[in-house]
């Protein structure tokens, strides 16, 4: 067992909720500059003030509209980008006040995997030195001790540890981005950044690199900050969950209880666009298409940031604090929390969700094909009157007594 896994697993299997990373008033803001001067005329707040934590053994979700902020949070967790303000707690640890080299060391116990599996590896690199490069920044293993570790990881990642002396431009996408999980694994972290890393791959692809994600978790007991657009992927790796808009979190908590009742308007708009594998359910549920442009990170609204394009807030006839006063994160029930000031009336909506049968509904087959298909040949045959064969195994629709659901069904489908 690695080190990684002894110091992570314990507290995953106790599940005390200890939080690995905690991050207070984090902001990220980056200048707008102009003229021959280059003169500071503005600044475009990325992340603006968020505060949250990941608890150590668990998947956090991170989703949002693109330019929301969700990368730069990531990133700034682990101090690729410098934040403006704010503290970032690693383990007890401010990372804020580290200089360079106590940084490159804790560095080994926080990884990220990058979005784009084409630009994140070096072209002019071979897989045997992408992968060892951290092993020679650390000082972790040298000779055989090395090509056995390179050897190891590659497998461990689904690969064939003779791939060492290729090239990137030799692989697929799904490959490349497994060499990329084979490199952040390199150093045995605790913590991974998950930057968006199947957005660039194929549904097929997608499913595999999320399947080895998650046995790596288990296996390992790390830690995941999981950014996504795809909130069914979210829902299905993510242990919580945290919406983010216009540099904000405003929601976050489990998954079931955030899919279920979510309490800000802004995720029932995010759960809306998302189809429902069901007809009756997607007709019967109310659709929110939000009206107008998402505001600019230079300039946001006063009060609630979503206020402008806000359906709650036109159905309550525009109540003057959605736009005076900033909603804080509050909860609103067992660990769910939402930045708004009128959670509870979205908690009760019906907007957005849809509310799937449990009781299963079968479309398509006639039950009278479905008969004649489990009995024998002998015994269709015995069942034929004599000169009826086309007839009895081709089984009239008709036949089929309608169901509750179907009725309506069936008079929209009858011909003219």
């Amino acid at each position: 067992m690695t080190a990684a896994t002894e110091r992570a697993a314990p507290a995953a299997a106790s599940g005390n909720g200890h939080d690995l990373v905690e991050v207070k008033n984090l902001k990220v803001y980056f200048p707008i500059r102009a003229g021959i001067f280059k003169t500071v005329k503005g600044t475009v707040k990325a992340v603006d003030d968020i505060t949250f934590e990941v608890r150590r053994g668990e998947t956090l979700g991170l989703v949002g509209e693109s330019g929301c902020g969700k990368s730069t949070t990531g990133r700034a967790l682990i101090r690729l980008r410098e934040p403006t303000a704010g503290t970032v707690m690693f383990d007890g640890v401010e990372l804020m006040s580290l200089k360079t080299g106590p940084l490159r060391r804790l560095r080994r116990r926080m990884q990220i995997i990058f979005q784009d599996p084409y630009g994140s590896l070096d072209p002019r690199m071979t897989v045997g030195s992408i992968i060892s490069e951290p092993l020679e920044t650390h000082n972790l293993a040298k000779g055989p001790a090395k090509r056995e570790r390179v050897a190891e990881l590659l497998k461990m990642v689904g690969l064939d540890p003779s791939y060492v002396n290729r090239y990137p431009h030799e692989f697929s996408g799904g490959q490349r981005q497994r060499i990329g999980v084979a490199r952040a694994l390199a150093v045995e972290p605790e913590f991974i950044v998950c930057d968006e890393p199947i957005s660039a791959l194929d549904v097929s692809i997608q499913a595999q690199v999320l399947n080895l994600l998650t046995d790596l978790r288990d296996r390992l007991g790390l830690t995941y900050l999981f950014i996504a657009h795809d909130l069914s992927v979210v829902k299905h790796i993510s242990d919580r969950v945290a919406v983010m808009y216009l540099g904000k979190i405003v929601e976050i908590g489990p998954p079931d209880t955030i899919y279920a009742a979510p309490g800000h308007p802004y995720t029932r708009a995010l759960l809306s666009a998302v189809p429902v594998p069901d007809p009756v359910s997607e007709r019967r549920r109310r659709r929110v298409i939000l009206t107008g442009d998402v505001p600019s990170p230079a300039n946001p609204p006063s009060g609630c940031r979503f206020h402008t394009r806000c359906w709650l807030y036109e159905q309550l006839g525009k109540p003057e604090n959605c736009r005076t006063i900033d909603p804080p994160l509050r909860e609103i029930g067992p660990d769910q929390k939402a930045a708004c000031h009128y959670a509870e009336d979205s908690v009760k909506s019906d907007v957005g969700v849809a509310h799937i049968d449990e009781k299963t509904v079968r479309h398509g087959t006639p039950e009278a094909a479905l008969r004649v298909a489990h009995k024998s040949t002998a015994e269709i045959i015995g069942e034929i009157p004599e000169g009826d064969i086309d007839t009895a195994l081709i089984p009239s629709i008709e036949d089929v007594p309608p169901t509750a659901d179907s009725g309506s069904a069936n008079e929209d489908t009858k011909p003219n």
